[in-house]
């Protein structure tokens, strides 16, 4: 044990230790001697003194140990095994770990600092190991040492791993607060990695090193395979080297500034007026004042945007602002030591600096409109706005040469807007100066224009024209449309006229023909407006309107068959719905002149029309055709007419038609002769229209008497009369009905009908998600079959009861009527009638009549109900000669 502790010593003595320092504890501490299972481990040493994991577990087993005991084995361990990476970086930590908490000033941080430099002999090329010894050495505050270990280990380490050294290098080059050294070291940085140049440029903008940052970052844009570590693009880096040049422009020796932003703006258009903006700002950080307005200028005429011009615009003025805030500042510090010796070179430019700026405000609209032009030179509109812009100046020239520029520019198949405007607006300008020699001039050259579409051609006639008539020049305007209007037959007879040019197709303009024909009808004869009209006929160029026009020329000359003969062209030539105007103007037309002259001819024109206009669009027609005959022909045929035109025109039209019909029936044969019309009506009207139908036939039976015949109508129109909706008037007027002249028999079947339908609205509008279900379980086969029967059995006893009301006997009047329609057989109604259609109640139904009817003996009895007399053929045989009967329905309910 004693030769294990001397070696032990011996060990120690490799590095002395400080005097009163840790070494002469730890060779003065009696826990050196090994005991325990530290023999163990140094017999085993003594054997085998080079196995690292033997020194690791010693090591282990001595985790409590003291630090000097520890240090101890360390110290032997590496000079046992002085190339271990691991027991070198272990002692080197647990070193570090153990001065931490002392002062940077103590021995101790020495004593590591020599323990390092022991480390590096062997461990030079583990980058680990000097960037630990760099940080103890930055801890304490040694800037130039730990730039010299950091140059040592660039040397040491392989160039593989120089990209760690680098890193902690160059954060410690920031933070060394020393911009020289700091510049040296990112300059031999960017040698090895020249794509990292954007920190290096953020350093140097930090710092203010401006052109260095400017020409690095320069160099950087050069390079074609230089890609951002930030993610920045190649906009954003131009933006930012062409910001850093023209706000440092006195800083700024290394570069072309002016190529720089010039380059930039041919790159990227989005920045345009922010670039203009910052190379005039180039030139006043210079004091080149006349060159910034140069830069200015030339900005605001090539921008294509309003947004580009606005910046642009807004910098030049507040530039041209400034400088006379300088000048009147400088006048007004002149004036305070007007015995200065400082010679004025520059004289007194005040007036001139405002009259440049007030120019430059003035020309704003010009060079706004120009702006829109640059971006789009086929902009109709912006050409009349910049000659308005002229005009407003009083700049004949200026108005003259936007002209011409204009219509030279301008596309007339890219146009965006009316490209002939211009050329009207531009020979109007030389006609309000009374030059009609250039005017005409103008419209000849206008009228070679390949236009977009043959209106812009014929407007360009008509408006020459127009200037012709507006200074009495008749004949040459009648040239110029007669010119115009000029066709080969060769051109006309071709199928495809799209392929010609727009001056081969003029000919076809409707609006073109219609100024020709109004002068020659003006100002000609009529015979050569005849001929327009004609060939307009056969080019087929006309209109209905314009056939129109024609018709009724010839008719105001007295030419009535050849207007009506003009007329009978149109509607050959034009289908409906083009003809319609055609075809009642040329009825009214016929009937008007020649009234029952040729009432033949007029019923032909009428039964033409009528196959022509479709039955939706004929009511008119109708119309017109039944007052012809009610005039001049014959009421049966009028009535005749009534009835087609009933059945063939759009149902929401029906009524009204049938009401017209029932009014001229009733004016000329008389209310009896209406019945059968009442029942057509209600057969054809629609549904919704049907109860107000019933109401009319009602009313007029009641004022011939038939109380049973609108009764009868009254069941019927019950079927389609909703009680608890919005026919509730119906059932009112029909309970009011009942109540003058019914009796306790037809009230309670007026009252079984009604809750009959109102259960049969029920089930349709309530119960229809029951209905809709139980459909649905019994499949789409039997549902169909089961809705197709109900509609078949409702159908059929509607037609049943209206066969039933035909056929049923007048009671009123003996028991006989006279048939529907009008005819003298009589019919003999049976005495007792069963009503096939009743259904049967039981008894809570009928209590709930019972309690029904009381409730209407007690309205009754207070209603004020008008008394007649019944006649006896109604009761027949029933009642005898001695019996009397209540004269009213409500005594008769009160008896019963």
């Amino acid at each position: 044990l004693e030769a294990i502790a001397a070696r032990a010593r011996g060990n120690m003595e490799l590095e002395p230790a400080p005097k009163g320092g840790a070494g002469d504890e730890a060779m003065e501490d009696p826990n050196l001697v090994p005991e325990g299972e530290a023999v163990v481990y140094e017999e085993e040493l003594l054997a085998n003194p080079y196995s690292l994991k033997l020194w690791l577990r010693y090591l282990q087993i001595k985790t409590t140990a003291p630090f000097a005991q520890r240090r101890m084995l360390y110290e032997r361990a590496l000079k046992a095994l002085p190339g271990s990476y691991k027991l070198w970086n272990m002692y080197l930590r647990e070193r570090r770990d153990k001065i931490k908490k002392k002062c940077i000033t103590d021995k101790s941080y020495e004593s590591l600092n020599n323990t390092y430099e022991r480390a590096l002999v062997f461990m030079h090329k583990m980058p680990r190991i000097w960037l630990d010894y760099t940080k103890v050495l930055l801890t304490q505050r040694l800037v130039t040492r730990t730039r010299h270990v950091y140059d040592r280990a660039l040397r040491s380490v392989p160039i593989t791993q120089h990209d760690k050294i680098w890193k902690q290098y160059i954060s410690f080059a920031k933070q060394a607060k020393v911009p020289e050294m700091a510049q040296r070291v990112f300059r031999r940085f960017m040698k090895m990695d020249p794509d990292m140049v954007e920190d290096y440029v953020d350093y140097l903008l930090k710092h203010e090193q401006w052109n260095e940052a400017a020409t690095l970052l320069a160099q950087a844009l050069n390079r074609d395979s230089f890609q951002s570590k930030k993610g920045k693009s190649k906009h954003q880096l131009w933006i930012e080297l062409c910001d850093i040049c023209t706000k440092h422009a006195q800083d700024i020796t290394g570069l072309k500034v002016e190529p720089i932003v010039r380059g930039a703006l041919r790159r990227f258009s989005d920045d345009v007026g922010r670039l203009w903006t910052a190379l005039a700002d180039y030139f006043i950080r210079l004091g080149h004042f006349e060159k910034a307005r140069d830069i200015f200028e030339e900005g605001i005429n090539t921008v294509v945007t309003v947004r580009d011009f606005s910046m642009i615009f807004d910098a030049y003025t507040q530039f041209e602002e400034t400088m006379i805030s300088a000048k009147m500042q400088e006048e007004g510090e002149d004036e305070e030591d007007p015995d200065g010796d400082e010679l004025n070179v520059e004289g007194d430019d005040l007036e001139l600096r405002l009259a440049r700026l007030q120019y430059l405000l003035d020309r704003r609209p010009e060079l706004l409109c120009s702006v829109r032009l640059r971006q789009n030179p086929h902009n109709v509109h912006e050409w009349h706005k910049r000659v308005r812009i002229f005009e407003e100046q009083d700049a004949p020239e200026k108005v003259i040469k936007a002209y011409a520029e204009a219509v030279q520019t301008v596309d007339p198949l890219k146009a965006d807007g009316k490209p002939h405007s211009l050329w009207v607006a531009f020979a109007r300008y030389y006609e309000d100066a009374d030059d009609l020699d250039s005017a005409r001039d103008i419209f000849t050259r206008a009228t070679g224009v390949n236009y977009r579409s043959v209106e812009d051609l014929a407007n360009v006639w008509c408006e020459q024209a127009e200037m012709e008539l507006r200074h009495d020049e008749f004949e040459k305007a009648m040239a110029v449309l007669h010119k115009a209007t000029m066709v080969s037959d060769k051109v006309s007879r071709q199928k495809d006229h799209a392929s010609l040019p727009v001056q081969q197709r003029v000919w076809k303009s409707t609006k073109l023909w219609c100024m020709y024909a109004d002068l020659e009808e003006s100002l000609g004869t009529l015979d050569s407006t005849k001929a327009v009209y004609e060939r307009m006929i056969d080019l087929k160029v006309v209109t209905p309107q314009i056939l129109i026009n024609y018709a009724h020329m010839l008719e105001e000359a007295k030419f009535f068959e050849d207007s009506f003969r003009v007329y009978e062209k149109g509607v050959n030539q034009f289908e409906w719905p083009l003809s319609k105007e055609l075809w009642l103007a040329y009825l009214s037309k016929f009937v008007t002149r020649y009234a029952g002259k040729k009432i033949e001819r007029a019923r032909d024109l009428f039964e033409q029309a009528l196959e022509k206009i479709p039955m939706a669009e004929s009511k008119p027609v109708f119309i017109l055709y039944a007052t012809l005959e009610e005039e001049h022909g014959l009421v049966k045929n009028a009535m005749a007419v009534f009835d087609r035109a009933c059945k063939n025109v759009l149902p929401a039209e029906r009524f009204d038609l049938y009401m017209t019909y029932i009014a001229k029936a009733t004016e000329f044969f008389g209310v009896t002769k209406t019945r059968p019309i009442y029942e057509a009506a209600i057969q054809h009207v629609p549904d919704a229209r049907i109860k107000d139908m019933c109401l009319k036939f009602a009313d007029l039976e009641l004022v011939l008497g038939e109380v049973d015949r609108a009764r009868g109508i009254f069941q019927y129109g019950s079927q389609h009369c909703d009680p608890s909706g919005k026919d509730e008037a119906f059932w009112n007027k029909w309970h009011a009905f009942e109540v003058r002249h019914g009796n306790e028999d037809t009230f309670r079947e007026m009252l079984r009908v009604k809750r009959s339908v109102q259960l049969q609205f029920t089930q349709q509008h309530v119960n229809t998600t029951d209905a809709t279900t139980a459909l649905l379980d019994q499949g789409p086969s039997k549902r169909t079959k089961v809705v197709n029967e109900m509609e078949e059995l409702e159908r059929q006893m509607m037609n049943d009861q209206m066969q039933r009301l035909v056929e049923q006997p007048n009671q009123s009047r003996g028991g006989d009527i006279v048939a529907v329609g009008g005819e003298a057989e009589v019919v003999r109604a049976p005495m007792e009638s069963r009503n096939t259609d009743e259904i049967d109640l039981d008894a809570d139904e009928e209590e709930d009549e019972g309690e029904s009817a009381k409730r209407s003996k007690q309205q009754l009895g207070s209603m004020a109900i008008e008394e007649r007399e019944v006649p006896s053929s109604l009761f027949g045989g029933l009642k005898g000669d001695g019996d009397e009967e209540p004269k009213d329905a409500l005594a008769r309910f009160q008896k019963s």
